[in-house]
């Protein structure tokens, strides 16, 4: 095979990871990961392509990245934040009450997150502030 060859393989399959695994990390993850495996698989190319689409895509949903998510939930827990009682099954898309959630900042320690957390059922979630929608259950 020809270089040029391998280098469109290696760029097709980057394009092809790459969104998985940025959305998993957020923006900044995502760039520096898809950067690193676009470089390893197709050389200097390869590395602007995926860090290109590792940041997009990572940003498209500023939720907290798969390694983040540990870190974060121990930080919550270890604040002692109250939990609300929800009576429906808590999954991500449901509404939560006007009344008697309290809503806080996600510190910028996990990156530009544009959501807020909240405890309910003893579970970590963050909720969009406009709506009152989950948007993600923090394992």
């Amino acid at each position: 095979m020809t270089s040029r060859l391998m280098n469109l393989i290696g760029i097709s399959l980057v394009a092809l990871w790459l969104p998985a695994a940025a959305q998993a990390q957020g923006v900044m993850g995502g760039a520096q990961e898809g950067a690193e495996r676009g470089n390893d698989n197709a050389g200097p190319i390869g590395g602007i392509v995926g860090g290109t689409v590792g940041a997009v895509t990572g940003g498209i949903n500023g939720l907290l990245g798969i390694e983040q998510r540990p870190r974060f939930r121990k930080y919550v827990i270890e604040r002692h934040i109250p939990s609300y009682r929800y009576e429906e099954p808590l999954n991500v898309g449901v509404v939560l009450p006007e009344e008697g959630v309290e809503y806080y900042d996600v510190p910028a320690d996990y990156g530009e997150v544009r959501y807020k957390y909240t405890v309910i059922n003893d579970e970590v979630v963050l909720v969009d502030p406009g709506t009152r929608r989950i948007v993600q259950i923090v394992e």
